[in-house]
């Protein structure tokens, strides 16, 4: 067929469709630069894929991570955090980055573990006589409900984090609830604040497990 004839039927569909085209083509770049301000300024949901924080989450849980209280506030101790772990080496090309601010195509590794440690504390975690773990903030036990049990963890080696060390400023030792089954900073480590993406606040899937994460917290035991 002539490429003049070709070019030809081009130009006329493209004139007869133009404002068709354009009307798509605005609604697509609209929907992209909203779903990058409302993920990067509000939030976005995730699901979870492992045990590592069991019974708090379970596999296949839907949960919706704010990100706007990072322009404001600290993590706290007890906090639920989505972050990219230490070792996760983030490339800033545009296509990554376009990729984690929108969520498409993204294939950077994220965990979410609870904040244990706050910046400036000393920690250690450790076993008594009976087998029973404990985590102690500044020499003190902490209290923390939320674990699948104090009996069940993964033994601490000199290969791990386990303490005693005090954490730099701009860290935070993170910890799963199911401490006998989580790649957790006992293992690679504290976690630099800029690793941060969001906080876990609220489990929305499956209905009958619907609940806030944010009225959990750990205590120093008495």
């Amino acid at each position: 067929m002539d490429t003049e004839l070709i070019k030809n039927k081009f130009l006329h569909w493209y004139e007869k469709n133009r404002p068709a085209i354009k009307e798509t083509v605005e609604t697509v770049v609209f929907v992209v630069v909203m779903v990058i301000i409302i993920r990067f300024f509000v939030g976005e949901i995730r699901w979870i894929p492992s045990g590592s924080m069991r019974p708090t989450l379970m596999e296949g849980d839907r949960i919706f991570v704010e990100r706007f209280s990072r322009f404001y506030a600290e993590p706290k101790r007890g906090d639920i955090m989505v972050f990219y772990p230490p070792f996760e080496q983030l490339k800033n090309s545009p296509g990554k980055v376009f990729a984690r601010l929108t969520g498409f195509f993204c294939k950077d590794i994220a965990y979410i573990k609870r904040v244990v440690g706050l910046p400036g504390e000393k920690y250690e975690v450790k076993a008594d006589e009976y087998g029973k773990y404990t985590v102690y903030i500044n020499d003190k036990p902490l209290n923390e409900p939320y674990i699948k049990s104090p009996y069940d963890y993964t033994p601490c080696t000199e290969a791990m984090n386990c303490g005693p060390a005090v954490i730099p400023e701009g860290h935070y030792l993170m910890l799963g609830d199911n401490r006998g089954n989580s790649q957790d900073g006992r293992y690679w480590g504290l976690l630099p604040k800029d690793r941060f993406i969001g906080k876990a606040v609220f489990v929305f899937w499956p209905f009958t497990r619907a609940k806030s994460l944010t009225n959990q917290s750990a205590n120093y035991k008495e």
